[in-house]
């Protein structure tokens, strides 16, 4: 699973199942994720999957999403 992780990378990073994205994406905040046996909690995917949306839709559709006030 690969996503843009500009305020969470670093931790997601931290873990063995995270490594930046290959073709220079990783100088940009992109993260892959390799899912395995060991998954992080569903709770920290679910918050790094809405953070790249956040960063990567359209801002009309980022706006709509709960919380988008953050």
């Amino acid at each position: 699973m690969t996503v843009k992780l500009p305020e969470s990378g670093d931790h997601a990073l931290s873990l063995p199942e995270g490594s930046p994205t290959g073709y220079g994406l990783g100088k940009a905040g992109w993260v892959t994720i390799t899912l395995g046996p060991d998954l992080p909690p569903r709770d920290v995917l679910t918050d790094w999957i809405m953070e790249s949306y956040r960063c990567v839709a359209p801002k009309s559709l980022a706006a709509k999403l709960p919380g988008a006030d953050r």
